[in-house]
């Protein structure tokens, strides 16, 4: 389902112009840390936000045309 929806939210991307997807997860989601990348995205930094300890990956989205 995870991925599926992920899916979902980059092709809504493209559709839109996006030139990327970003988003984030608590540092404790071992699995995530894991997905996140072989999904292809790229983690871009860190920060302790209201109490919890954030990772935030983004994703280059290629333009349709050119897949």
């Amino acid at each position: 389902m995870g991925k599926s929806l992920i899916a979902f939210c980059e092709s809504a991307g493209h559709k839109r112009g996006m030139q990327a997807v970003q988003l984030y997860t608590n540092e404790m989601m071992a699995d995530n840390l894991l997905v996140y990348p072989r999904l292809g995205y790229a983690n871009v930094g860190q920060r302790t936000e209201d109490g919890f300890k954030r990772v935030y990956f983004e994703k280059l989205l290629t333009p349709p045309d050119l897949i």
